[in-house]
């Protein structure tokens, strides 16, 4: 990619660890060296924006157009389709409520591209006794059952049996052991092994009476970038290197996202007209990038997404741009983005503050649907590296664009360049621009319980008991 932009030289990104030489920079008082962002409401030839029309029709596609070339990349006309198929049911239970669990396979058609496979896998959740159709998140991460069904008694001791009798017909000297010791069991009532640990925000919006459906972002693309020539990227690319403007990593998770959201809407069970998508850290990311760019998303929740993600590029502090440029990261990006971490090369030197975008414009593509920013707290593991002020100041710079739509914003004003991010634990959830810092680490899980309850009031939604 640095041939195919002509870079000779990339800046190193700052280092995570404060005592380093070159530490990333946590003084507030030298985070902002470029104290003015690219204007959210003025269009690249300089015409205000001053009206709902005028954003809809003009400038919300002249953004998408900028973070598409610049920044995470075009997805490819040439995508192939996704079948969905239901591999695998089971009937599980969360805090003693009853649930329906399916594994979905969404199968991208390979046809063209032999030997470059990609299956999707997601599992759906949705509550067994709903009365009718049921709000849903999609969720990044691991798409496993998240309470697996156990055994009986009676299966439970059919399998001990009939493993017992493998283990002696392949090795007799097991029936000594067995009998030696009569009541010991392989299988016990519960399982044979222990299920995973069961994920509190599912519990908790299954109690709400939402629906949830995990989705394995390593089955649509590999967070790694050797995985740029597999995945969905390397079947489309045939295995060949990406061009500048092509799509990175969380474009492309974005990109199944929006593939299940397809299967999604066609069930029954789900409210179309409500389905919400959200991530923790370079998922946090993704879920934002994803809002975004498909405004089918009702909303979004999006955690500790730092750099790439709510996080300001022009900030200087924690993770910078040169951190996604030129470490294990730049995957995550098109590699258009590779120039603005350039030292040396055929367009000059380059920084964030050459970027014609930041991010509180990519929040603000999410207007004026539901937006809840959540950050943890350093002490507890949400490293200062996030930059949780410089995202307030995003959010607070993002807000312009939902008062423009006749929504509601953080209620706060819209100048970023006094914004003070409010104590921990304030509640900034009366608009349908949200922003939380809880007292927890680094996940959103202490503020799943506050966006359930912000957004059933947005969407008018109270389950029947």
């Amino acid at each position: 990619m640095m041939r195919q932009l002509g870079i000779t030289k990339l800046r190193p990104g700052a280092n995570g660890d404060p005592t380093a030489p070159d530490a990333a920079n946590d003084d507030q008082a030298k985070a902002n060296p470029y104290p003015l962002w690219p204007d959210l409401l003025t269009m690249v030839d300089g015409r205000p924006v001053k009206t709902a029309a005028m954003w809809r029709q003009a400038r919300r596609s002249e953004l998408i157009e900028l973070f598409a070339r610049e920044v995470y990349g075009r997805i490819p006309a040439n995508v192939p389709g996704v079948t969905w198929r239901i591999d695998t049911v089971d009937r599980e239970y969360f805090g003693g409520r009853p649930v329906l669990a399916q594994q979905l396979v969404g199968h991208v058609d390979s046809r063209a591209t032999p030997g470059h496979a990609v299956d999707i896998r997601a599992t759906l959740v949705l509550p067994a006794n709903a009365k009718g159709a049921v709000p849903l998140l999609v969720m990044f991460g691991p798409a496993r059952y998240p309470s697996p069904s156990q055994p009986d008694a009676a299966e439970a001791a059919r399998l001990d049996a009939a493993m017992k009798a493998t283990l002696v017909a392949r090795d007799p000297s097991f029936l000594t052991i067995f009998a030696k010791h009569p009541g010991f069991e392989l299988v016990k009532p519960g399982g044979f092994f222990a299920p995973p640990p069961t994920d509190d925000r599912i519990t908790q919006l299954i109690a709400a009476g939402w629906g949830v459906a995990l989705l394995d972002t390593a089955t649509i693309q590999t967070d790694t970038g050797a995985g740029l020539r597999e995945g969905i990227i390397g079947l489309v690319n045939t295995g060949a290197p990406r061009t500048p403007e092509q799509w990175g990593a969380l474009r492309a998770w974005g990109w199944g996202a929006s593939r299940l959201l397809d299967y999604l809407v066609k069930r029954p069970e789900v409210d179309a007209g409500h389905v919400g998508i959200e991530g923790v850290s370079r998922w946090g990311k993704a879920a934002l990038v994803t809002a975004a760019f498909d405004e089918r998303f009702a909303m979004v929740l999006i955690g500790s997404s730092g750099e790439g993600g709510v996080k300001p590029h022009r900030r200087n502090f924690g993770e910078q741009v040169e951190n996604l440029t030129s470490a294990g990261e730049y995957h995550w990006m098109a590699g258009n983005f590779l120039k603005y971490g350039t030292e040396n090369g055929r367009l000059g030197r380059r920084t964030a503050g050459d970027l014609p975008v930041d991010s509180h414009q990519l929040l603000a593509l999410v207007a004026p649907r539901l937006a809840f920013v959540s950050y943890g707290v350093p002490e507890q593991g949400d490293a200062n590296w996030l930059d949780q002020q410089g995202s307030y100041m995003a959010t607070v710079a993002a807000g312009r664009a939902w008062t423009l739509l006749g929504k509601r914003d953080l209620g706060r004003g819209d100048d970023y360049r006094t914004a003070q991010m409010p104590p921990q634990g304030t509640d900034l959830l009366d608009g349908e621009l949200a922003w939380r810092q809880h007292d927890g680490g680094h996940t959103d899980a202490p503020n799943m319980r506050h966006f359930i309850t912000w957004a059933n009031a947005k969407i008018g939604y109270a389950p029947a008991r």
